[in-house]
């Protein structure tokens, strides 16, 4: 009954941390959720016994974060300098 509990728990804090993504006023700190929701699918993955997802999960969710970390910065950077126009 325990595991079923703790399922229960980090379902609910999927569904949270989704909804907060969602309604995220900031991009980055969308991100930063994001990968909050990662590591909770994670912890999820290693309680239901499926070792080997969790792990895929983790290798995914931090690759994909930087990646989403790089993209916003150069944006904000491009954004900042400006297009000089002809």
């Amino acid at each position: 009954m325990p595991i079923l509990l703790l399922e229960g728990v980090l379902l609910l804090a999927l569904i949270a941390i989704a909804v907060g993504i969602i309604l995220g006023k900031n991009l980055l700190s969308a991100i930063i959720i994001y990968c909050a929701f990662s590591f909770t699918a994670v912890l999820l993955y290693i309680v239901v016994g499926a070792a080997d997802v969790a792990f895929t999960e983790a290798i995914i969710g931090t690759i994909s974060t930087v990646y989403f970390i790089i993209a916003v910065k150069s944006i904000s950077k491009g954004a900042k300098n400006g297009r000089k126009k002809d």
